[in-house]
């Protein structure tokens, strides 16, 4: 019977999608800060950017957000750097806020297992944690 029985796979992931009040800011703020390749998106009617994740998969900002709504930090995407330091050295730089997962300003959450982290928000409130890629 085992024989017989197909080897399911996994599903991976293949977009994830923001939803924005002002595409063209949050392409920017994605785009300089995160460094993202901006890649084709099929639609070409002005609401949808869409960024490359490399094996990942996709991020797509979709323009339509009405309002700025409240996000819990608890959801959020993650993004690892080769040096958190010149990360926050570009935040700094760029006046973007961050703080340590308890929510202390300029100062890093360093794991038990020694990666350090920060957290800021987008234009529209959507948590991003940057952390070392280790």
């Amino acid at each position: 019977m085992a024989q017989n029985t197909p080897v399911s796979t996994s599903a991976k992931l293949n977009h994830i999608a923001v939803y924005v009040s002002d595409l063209k800011k949050s392409a920017a703020f994605y785009k300089q800060l995160l460094n993202l390749p901006e890649i084709e998106e099929p639609f070409k009617d002005g609401k949808h950017v869409w960024f490359s994740l490399g094996a990942a998969g996709q991020l797509h900002l979709i323009q339509g957000a009405r309002q700025k709504t409240v996000h819990d930090k608890n959801e959020h995407l993650c993004f690892s750097v080769a040096s958190i330091d010149t990360f926050i050295g570009l935040l700094n730089q760029r006046q973007v806020n961050y703080s340590n997962w308890p929510g202390t300003a300029k100062e890093p959450t360093l794991r038990v297992d020694g990666i350090k982290q920060i957290y800021f928000q987008d234009p529209d409130g959507h948590w991003l944690e940057i952390n070392d890629d280790q």
